[in-house]
C-alpha cells in the first residue's frame, strides 16, 4: 500500500480516485463479457470452418491422383494473387477480417489441357479460400484471448486491490481526522476551563 497523508486534501484525493475506479470497473466487466461471447462465437466458426476443410479435402483426395498429370501453369492458378483484409473493432479491440481472395485468370489450351483441370482449379481454390478464412479466424481468436487476459487482469486489479485499498485509505484518514477533531475539541474545553478558573480566581481575590 502506498504511503498516504492524513489530511483533508488527501481524503478528497482518495475519494476522487475511488469514484473513478468504481465508475470504470463496470465498463471493464462489460468488456470482459463481450470478449468472452466473441471468443465463443469465433471458436465455433473455427470449428465449422475446420469441418468444411476436412470435407473438401476428403472430396479432393478421391481424385487427387490425377493431379500427378502435369498441366502447365496449374500452380499459378490456385495460388492467390491477392488476399484482401480489413480491420473490425470488437469490444474496443481491432481484429482482422477477410474481405476476399483473388486468383490469376485461367488461360489454357482447351484441347491440350485435361478435362479435370476446371473442376480441380475450382475445388482447390475453394480449399484455399477456406484455409485463408480459418487462418483469419484463428488470428481473431488469438487477439481476443490476449485482450481478454489483459482485461481480466485489470478487473481483478480494480476489484481485489485498487478499490479495497482506496476504501481502506478513506477509512483510515477519516478515523485520523475524526480523532484529531475530537482531540482539538478536548483541548479547547481544557483551555476554556482554565480561563474560566483564572477569571473566577481573579474575582475571588
Amino acid at each position: 500500500m502506498a504511503k498516504i497523508k492524513f489530511t483533508k486534501g488527501e481524503l478528497k484525493k482518495q475519494r476522487d480516485v475511488l469514484k473513478q475506479f468504481t465508475h470504470y470497473l463496470p465498463i471493464l466487466q462489460l468488456k470482459k463479457q463481450q470478449l468472452q461471447l466473441e471468443i465463443q462465437r469465433v471458436r465455433k466458426n473455427v470449428d465449422l470452418k475446420s469441418g468444411e476443410i476436412n470435407n473438401l479435402e476428403d472430396e479432393i483426395e478421391k481424385w487427387a491422383g490425377v493431379l500427378k498429370e502435369p498441366v502447365e501453369g496449374f500452380s499459378s492458378w490456385i495460388v492467390p494473387t491477392k488476399v484482401a483484409r480489413k480491420k473490425l473493432n470488437i469490444a474496443g479491440v481491432d481484429i482482422p477480417l477477410l474481405e476476399g481472395v483473388e486468383f490469376a485468370e485461367v488461360e489454357y489450351d482447351l484441347f491440350a489441357t485435361p478435362l479435370w483441370a476446371d473442376i480441380a482449379i475450382e475445388t482447390i481454390r475453394r480449399l484455399v479460400l477456406l484455409l485463408e478464412e480459418k487462418k483469419v479466424l484463428e488470428e481473431q481468436l488469438e487477439i481476443l484471448r490476449r485482450e481478454l487476459r489483459i482485461t481480466t487482469q485489470r478487473v481483478n486489479l480494480f476489484e481485489k486491490v485498487k478499490i479495497p485499498e482506496c476504501k481502506e485509505n478513506v477509512r483510515l484518514i477519516r478515523i485520523y481526522l475524526g480523532d484529531q477533531q475530537t482531540n482539538a475539541v478536548g483541548r479547547s474545553k481544557i483551555a476554556k476551563s482554565k480561563i474560566e478558573n483564572l477569571i473566577l480566581e481573579g474575582i475571588a481575590s
